[in-house]
């Protein structure tokens, strides 16, 4: 593989304007704290309230984008669970109660990582074999709570490539329900109208997403006749347990977060074919924690299955475990698969496997050697020894990597596919 000199990092200093949410502070029942304050502040005299109101807004109204914007539409949010008549309240302090309801988070001060790359619902304007391209990102910041944020681009057929530019202000996606934090089942998000998809942010919005949103694999889905739907497995993660969700959207404007159900749902790493083989839907995944295996379903939302043993570790390097890097990419030779092995002192690598078209239970070849393996400055980070992607995009003959360096940054990686193909055995 050819490494690109794109490097991405945490960065501090970018923040963004997020609610608290009150079902996860379990405060909005009677004599819950969020009762109490909105009590406090309704005891508050006007000039009080001016006073506090004018402090939030020196320090935080300039910083971002619609910011009271954001304090009213809290505040409404707030006054649905209210147990008093706010009906009289002024408009400062209706905003000022909506600032208590909200906070500054750096959702990506800790690292970046373990990215995915598809192509961009909108290819007008694009020629000479390039494609525009949408990347996720896992974000990770206070507390280590991860995120998913995006990068949108342009991929060139000779490797290179360019990400439009981010702006310094970042938005968060709403619930179209604000009822359904608590919701075990799926919600709808969106992102604000006027903010670019470079500059969105999904955070965690139930219960069991609480502790994180982990390894979003994305792929463009194929359901036939040009009717394609952008789908992403991750894992969510409430701080005690683990499931397999699903993201769906098809424009990258709205999103359905919903859990996948059945007994596969309940392991990590499942990555999905881009189409239908043989008439059912089919994904990879590591259902016992060691070996990768073959799943099937006749629904998008249901995988009961253990599924069919796939590949188990053969190489040194990936003796302690493997695991799949992404969705398969469809080549004239077969599906090409990225895969991870876990090898001596935790080291993670690269790998690829070649499956049948029609049987991709056939392993028609893998690599004997890693691809891809942290070397030098790459080695150190917040989980060293470690390179990781969540999928590859297919430009023309040639492919582009993006991938997690040591749990801390992205880089970049481009290769042709015949030279992925001729490392088989």
């Amino acid at each position: 593989m050819q490494i690109l000199d794109e490097r991405l990092h945490a960065d501090p200093s970018r923040v963004v304007l997020r609610p608290f949410h009150l079902g996860w502070q379990a405060s909005n029942a009677p004599g819950g704290r969020a009762l109490k304050l909105l009590h406090d502040v309704a005891a508050l005299s006007e000039e009080q309230v001016a006073t506090e109101y004018d402090r939030v807004r020196g320090d935080f109204v300039a910083r971002h984008w619609q910011t009271e914007k954001m304090f009213d539409d809290r505040f409404e949010e707030v006054e649905l669970t209210a147990d008093i008549d706010c009906s009289g309240f002024s408009r400062t302090r209706k905003r000022l109660i909506g600032a208590f309801f909200c906070h500054e988070y750096t959702y990506a001060a800790a690292a970046l990582m373990n990215p995915s790359i598809v192509p961009h619902p909108d290819q007008s304007g694009i020629s000479g074999g390039s494609c525009r391209f949408v990347m996720s990102l896992r974000a990770v910041g206070e507390g280590h709570i991860s995120s998913v944020a995006f990068r949108e681009g342009i991929a060139n057929p000779d490797g290179s490539f360019s990400l439009w530019p981010q702006g310094s202000l970042a938005t968060s996606v709403d619930l179209d329900d604000a009822s359904l934090h608590d919701s075990d089942a799926g919600v709808i998000v969106h992102r604000h109208p006027d903010s670019s998809l470079s500059n969105t942010v999904i955070f965690p919005i139930t219960e069991q997403q609480r502790g994180g949103l982990e390894d979003l694999r994305l792929v463009r889905f194929d359901h036939g006749n040009g009717d394609y739907e952008w789908i992403g497995t991750y894992t969510a993660y409430s701080g005690q347990s683990i499931r397999s969700e699903l993201m769906r959207t098809v424009d990258f404007k709205r999103f359905l977060l919903e859990p996948i159900v059945g007994k596969a749902g309940r392991n990590k790493g499942m990555a999905l074919f881009p189409k239908k083989i043989g008439g059912k839907y089919m994904m990879v995944g590591r259902q016992d924690g060691k070996n990768l295996f073959l799943l099937k379903s006749d629904r998008l939302d249901r995988w009961n299955s253990d599924g069919t043993l796939l590949m188990e570790p053969k190489y040194p390097w990936e003796f302690i475990q493997i695991g799949n890097c992404g969705s398969p990419i469809l080549t004239d030779a077969g599906w090409l698969l990225f895969t991870h092995g876990v090898g001596a002192m935790r080291k993670y690598s690269l790998g690829c496997a070649l499956l049948d078209r029609d049987n991709p239970a056939k392993v028609i070849g893998r690599t004997a050697e890693p691809v891809l393996t942290a070397v030098d400055a790459d080695r150190s980070g917040y989980v060293p020894n470690v390179v990781y992607t969540c999928g590859a995009l297919r430009v023309g003959e040639r492919l582009l990597v993006p991938y997690g360096i040591s749990d801390s940054a992205v880089g970049f990686a481009t290769v042709e596919i015949q030279a992925l193909l001729d490392l088989m055995v």
